[in-house]
């Protein structure tokens, strides 16, 4: 089942998440999300290397 990425976005926002992880089969559908959200320039991603991405605000 595909993350909702446009509701972990909206809870970083809102604090009550400190971070969520991206998987690598995921990102593309995170990348949908994440360009249409309006606050997205506030979002902090660091990628490792393993190819997770996690990102806090």
């Amino acid at each position: 089942m595909a993350e909702d990425y446009a509701n972990l976005m909206a809870q970083l926002k809102s604090g009550e998440l400190d971070e969520f992880t991206v998987e690598p089969a995921d990102f593309m559908a995170f990348q949908t999300a994440y360009m249409s959200f309006e606050s997205r320039k506030r979002i902090i991603g660091k990628a490792e290397k393993k190819g997770s991405h996690h990102l806090s605000l």
